[in-house]
């Protein structure tokens, strides 16, 4: 059984990938055009994109805070790490401070043609330009909003402007009620609370513009879309330096976005360094009213026991007890401060932690030493002495709250936060986007992708026999290859009579062709034991019919008696080569038995040659073949005639040419160039191997040395010899 041979079809010809997308370049030139094409119109129809940029410092420690007292300058918050800095510059917080002061979620947007996107909008066609719907907003056409203030429901929604006159337009709302409106005065509906004023229009009576207002988290997704920031120089290092990037569609609001977006932040930022001072002030400013009070209540307690007591001045011993106990409750209240600021960043096992309260200790002993002096005293100096000790505590408690209030206000006033901007937003000189050559270039390749890749596709899907030796790996012989005539294959789609190229063409190349066949069959048949020949295919379209029909007529200008029989009984053609209707009786009212040969035969278009065409077509076509009659045909047909050619159907579509090749001599199979794959030459062979028959030999049909040299197959198979014209 012979099988696809795989040697070599298992290899990769790269010449012939080659040749093939040769002969593919005006698709692949077209797909890559396409390509183009498609780039353009996304350059036209993309809005430019600008960048501007900004550059801020996070220094260390504020500046003013160097002049400070070191009890207040410890106040001072060490700035966040430059990470932590771009996530809270990228906050909510931040951007939607910034859109709420620059009116960021305005959007105008102008009325566009469908399926041309913004391209009629930002570029001028005078051609185009006359045809173009009055609504469509023309090059250098806009309006310029002032304020615009809508209701909830009206957020995210466009709300349509008409133009009526230079100072005149017509709004309609989302629920739609019409607005008129006057340049430079308020649009107003007071019952939604919405209100509308437009600075200035630019465009004339016609045109159609959309209004709308982001929601708040809208606009800031939408801005956070299109901010970025990164830390300059080694992240691990802490540069802090921040280089700050916003991209737009108009360059002079992103620069003024930019740097609305920068001053939020830098704001926020002086903001959180004073909030420690006012949060003390606030503490302090409370407390004042309340120590001054303790400080008058402990005076009159002290004045007035001196003045039942009658007493006015403590001894020397007494006044050095007193202040001494002042000085050390005065030292235990500083301790206290510091114990509860260190609390906050150490536990108890610190070192400082420790020795802080050891020094607590220290001083507690020695006040309760001095309380027990106190205790020996007499009752009068023990009262005045603690009334004095009251009055002393409570004025230095007043004065240190007064001392602190007003190192908070000088931190408060000098606060200039961790943030110092370096460079204020400006304009990047290129724009970033559409990049027009990198655009163009990815388009032009898919395109060129595309094309190749159809090209191959198609070459894979349509993939067919090359040349001979396509054939000759299946065992076949090639009597002979057929050079393809372009008038012969366009008949397909006529109607009417068929062309015999071998009276109307005679020195054409593929007549050449089938003379060089008939010398090969010739040759082929002096041994058989009946001159007939069955042509068949694997599938329709290969060129049978218009094979035997010109074979026929070589044959017979050779001197041979010849015969050509159409045995494609379900849609036999040859009839139209012949001139004949399609009634007239011919094989099927043979095989049926109705009619003999000889009453069959018509006079072919030439001398000794004869035709007998399919008669009507039988329902049953195949089991006509199988009767007797068909061996009676044959050896009548054997006896009158020095060649009879039997044009049969398929192979793979009907079993016919198997009866038949099994009662004639030699049955040839016809394989089209490029069109009949070499899977369907190999089920021929087996279906028939099968029944017992084999093919005596093939014939390449349609071969086109122009498209076999774009494989690489420079083969000659022929050449012009005409007669010279003396």
């Amino acid at each position: 059984m012979t099988n696809l041979p795989n040697d070599a079809d298992d290899e990769i010809d790269l010449g012939q990938i080659l040749a093939t997308l040769w002969r593919g370049k005006f698709w692949i030139a077209a797909t890559t055009a396409v390509g183009f094409a498609v780039g353009a119109y996304q350059i036209a129809n993309t809005y430019p994109t600008f960048q501007a940029d900004a550059m801020l410092q996070l220094e260390s420690r504020p500046g003013g805070a160097m002049a400070l007292p070191s009890g207040v300058a410890g106040m001072v918050n060490t700035p966040s790490h430059g990470e932590t800095e771009i996530e809270i510059l990228r906050s909510r917080m931040v951007l939607g401070r910034a859109i709420a002061e620059q009116n960021l979620d305005w959007r105008i947007s102008p009325e566009t043609m469908p399926f041309a996107a913004t391209m009629f909008s930002r570029y001028r066609f005078p051609v185009l330009d006359a045809f173009l719907p009055a609504t469509v907003v023309r090059p250098n056409e806009r309006i310029v909003l002032e304020n615009l203030v809508v209701p909830p429901d009206f957020l995210d929604t466009a709300i349509e402007l008409v133009v009526q006159s230079e100072t005149e337009y017509l709004l309609t709302l989302p629920d739609g009620r019409e607005v008129p409106g006057t340049v430079g005065q308020a649009s107003t509906v007071p019952q939604i609370g919405f209100s509308l004023t437009i600075a200035a229009i630019e465009a004339p009576a016609g045109r159609r513009f959309f209004v709308r207002q982001l929601s708040e988290t809208n606009a800031i997704n939408a801005m956070r879309g299109r901010v970025s920031a990164v830390e300059r120089g080694a992240s691990w290092r802490g540069s802090g330096i921040i280089e700050v990037r916003l991209t737009g569609q108009d360059r002079a609001e992103t620069v003024r976005a930019l740097n609305g977006i920068i001053h939020a932040y830098v704001r926020q930022n002086i903001s959180r360094s004073a909030a420690e001072a006012e949060s003390s002030l606030v503490f302090i400013r409370e407390q004042l009213p309340v120590a001054e009070r303790n400080l008058r209540d402990a005076e009159e307690a002290l004045n007035a026991f001196r003045r039942e007591q009658v007493t006015i001045d403590l001894s020397l011993e007494t006044q050095t007890i007193l202040g001494q106990v002042t000085r050390i409750e005065g030292e235990l209240s500083d301790l206290q401060r510091r114990e509860d600021e260190l609390a906050q960043r150490f536990t108890p096992a610190h070192p400082s932690y420790r020795q802080l309260l050891d020094e607590r200790t220290r001083l507690q002993a020695r006040l309760d030493a001095l309380r027990d002096q106190i205790g020996a005293l007499p009752e009068t100096q023990r009262q005045i002495l603690n009334l004095s000790s009251e009055v002393e505590l409570s004025l230095r408690i007043y004065t240190d709250l007064l001392t602190r209030a007003q190192e908070v206000e000088v931190l408060r006033a000098s606060t200039i936060g961790s943030v110092r901007i370096i460079d204020s937003a400006s304009p990047l000189p290129p724009r970033i986007a559409p990049r027009t050559q990198q655009i163009l270039a990815v388009a032009m390749f898919m395109g060129l992708l595309a094309g190749v890749g159809g090209v191959l596709l198609r070459s894979w899907l349509r993939k067919g026999v090359q040349d001979a030796s396509d054939l000759e790996r299946f065992g076949l012989p090639v009597f002979a290859t057929i050079n393809y005539n372009r008038g012969a294959d366009s008949h397909g789609m006529r109607k009417g009579d068929f062309p015999l190229i071998a009276l109307s063409d005679p020195t054409d190349l593929t007549v050449e062709g089938l003379r060089s066949l008939r010398t090969s069959l010739h040759f082929a048949m002096l041994d058989a034991r009946t001159p007939t020949l069955t042509l068949t295919s694997p599938h329709p379209g290969a060129g049978k019919s218009f094979l035997a029909a010109n074979m026929a007529v070589i044959a017979a200008q050779a001197g041979q008696r010849v015969c050509l029989i159409d045995a494609d009984m379900r849609r036999g053609q040859l009839r139209r080569y012949m001139g004949q209707v399609r009634n007239d009786a011919g094989l099927a009212e043979i095989l049926s038995g109705q009619i003999q040969p000889a009453n069959a035969v018509a006079q072919g278009p030439v001398e000794d040659m004869f035709f007998i065409g399919t008669g009507r077509y039988p329902p049953n076509p195949s089991e006509l073949m199988m009767r007797s009659e068909l061996a009676q045909l044959i050896e009548w047909a054997s006896a009158e005639f020095d060649l009879v050619l039997f044009d049969a159907p398929p192979v793979l579509a009907v079993t016919d040419p198997v009866i038949l090749a099994r009662s004639t001599a030699a049955t040839i199979l016809i394989a089209r160039y490029g069109v009949t794959p070499p899977g369907e030459i190999n089920s021929a062979i087996k279906t028939f191997d099968a029944a017992g028959v084999r093919f005596a030999g093939s014939i390449l049909n349609g071969f086109d040395p122009s498209k076999a040299q774009h494989y690489g197959r420079g083969y000659a198979y022929r050449y012009t010899y005409e007669q010279r014209q003396d």
